[in-house]
């Protein structure tokens, strides 16, 4: 049977409902951090880290396809794009969305089993958007305009304020409508391809072939420029791009992070086995098979259409959210894996109609814990150790990454991304990704918030919340 949810008094202190499995834990301590979420977090920023990297090769103006790639140097840079395309771009930043959305939820859940407000807490959201918006912006201009600190802070603003108290079954609308959507975007794009190709006169496709139509210009102008002048560029381009990504891109994800969060299905992955393996499954082989086109043309077994090369960006688009939130599933399993935990029975599908009476804060804050779980089977190697460290302070990282690719990269600084092809510049990426799990690590053995964090925590908190906190 289905824990009841949590009712919350006035005054904001969460008790447990009669019967349910289990109470939240008592005003003013934080329950335990669940290993998979932060797992996955830390796995996350390597995918994160290599996405990335291409944006910083300024020594080409030229896009292959719709990716972000520079053209091949050599059959390795092929090889190395079509993985990247794949399994990768366009797949790394659904997961970080789902996650974010994920841990809006335990954010909200941990104050609320704190004993503050609803309302308190939908303050310390708020603000806690607006400065991630602002850091973004920051981050955008400074190192790298391919933030997306801002993207997420600004959907999270308008998503939390329509959505965040919103029935489940509302929430699976809105799911099923915004991929609907996107669904007819890919098809539009492909048809638009096809028609360009074979039902427009030469004379006007060949025209727009001679046009530009790629976003590889913009490489040079953040990253070849000096520095100061440089700033300005990459704000702009930033700015420019934020309010479509962050309303058409980020929501489907940050709404698929909030349903599964309300079933805390990476908090209990041993109660979800069976929906975890399926999603994994499913969810990676929709995304890898969705790349696979744009991947056999950049392996040069046919060519996309000069005046369309943006016709598959659609569907990569697309079938990269069932990609990102299939890693994600992987990631839980892998998780109950290192963890030695044995399954328990799958818990139920939930009941539609089970929300329908609550109010917004209850639905907001799902389910509550389980009392018991399965038993740890083995102890936390250093690995799994060091992975969750750095999920834990994912936000420090993510911008340690910039901190070290922007230098490496730009014309002021080394100036790699002026000589690097593909291969090399991923193999750096990795690099810093695996550079950062000693420091966080070490940071972790040491119970040190990342710095990021702590400014985050300034710039949102004030006396709202004086307790200590892991998130």
């Amino acid at each position: 049977m289905t824990s009841a949810p949590v009712p919350l008094p006035a005054d904001g202190t969460a008790v447990a409902a009669a019967g349910s499995a289990a109470a939240p834990s008592a005003p003013g301590s934080a329950p335990p951090r669940s290993l998979a979420p932060d797992v996955a977090r830390g796995l996350m920023l390597a995918l994160i880290a290599v996405a990335n990297v291409s944006w910083y090769l300024w020594r080409s103006t030229e896009s292959v396809g719709g990716t972000p790639h520079i053209p091949a140097d050599g059959p390795l840079d092929s090889i190395a794009q079509a993985v990247m395309t794949v399994a990768v771009d366009h797949r790394a930043m659904p997961l970080f969305a789902f996650l974010f959305g994920y841990g809006m939820v335990q954010f909200y859940r941990s104050r609320i089993d704190r004993g503050l407000a609803p309302g308190a807490v939908r303050t310390m959201m708020r603000r806690r958007h607006w400065a991630m918006l602002l850091l973004g912006a920051l981050h955008a201009a400074l190192l790298f305009y391919g933030d997306i600190l801002g993207v997420y802070a600004l959907s999270a603003l308008v998503l939390v304020w329509w959505f965040f108290g919103r029935r489940s079954r509302t929430l699976r609308i809105w799911v099923v409508v915004l991929a609907a959507v996107m669904a007819l975007f890919a098809l539009f794009s492909m048809f638009s391809g096809v028609a360009l190709t074979y039902f427009v006169p030469a004379e006007v496709t060949a025209g727009m072939a001679a046009t530009d139509m790629g976003t590889g210009f913009v490489r040079p102008v953040a990253y070849d420029t000096p520095y100061l002048v440089s700033v300005l560029y990459r704000l702009g381009l930033w700015a420019v791009s934020l309010p479509f990504a962050a309303l058409m891109g980020a929501p489907l994800p940050i709404l698929l992070g909030w349903l599964a969060a309300r079933r805390r299905i990476l908090d209990e992955p041993w109660r979800h086995v069976r929906l975890l393996r399926r999603t994994a499954v499913i969810g990676i082989a929709i995304g890898w098979l969705g790349g696979v086109p744009e991947a056999l043309a950049i392996l040069g077994l046919y060519e996309l259409p000069a005046a369309a090369p943006w016709m598959l960006t659609g569907l990569t688009s697309l079938t990269g959210i069932a990609c990102g939130i299939g890693y994600a599933a992987l990631f839980g399993l892998l998780t109950l894996r290192l963890e030695g935990r044995a399954p328990v029975p799958d818990a139920p599908r939930p009941d539609p109609s089970a929300d329908r009476d609550l109010s917004p804060a209850e639905r907001a804050y799902g389910v509550p814990r389980e009392e018991s779980a399965p038993d740890r089977g083995r102890d936390l190697g250093v690995l799994e150790r060091t992975l969750a460290a750095a999920g834990q302070r994912s936000l420090t990282f993510y911008l340690f990454q910039s901190l070290l690719l922007a230098p490496l990269m730009a014309s002021w600084g080394l100036g790699l991304g002026g000589t690097l092809s593909t291969a090399p510049a991923l193999a750096i990426a990795f690099a810093v990704w695996l550079v950062s799990l000693p420091i966080a690590a070490w940071m972790g053995a040491r119970g040190m918030r990342g710095p990021a964090e702590r400014l985050l925590r300034r710039m949102t908190y004030g006396k709202i919340d004086q307790t200590p906190a892991t998130r």
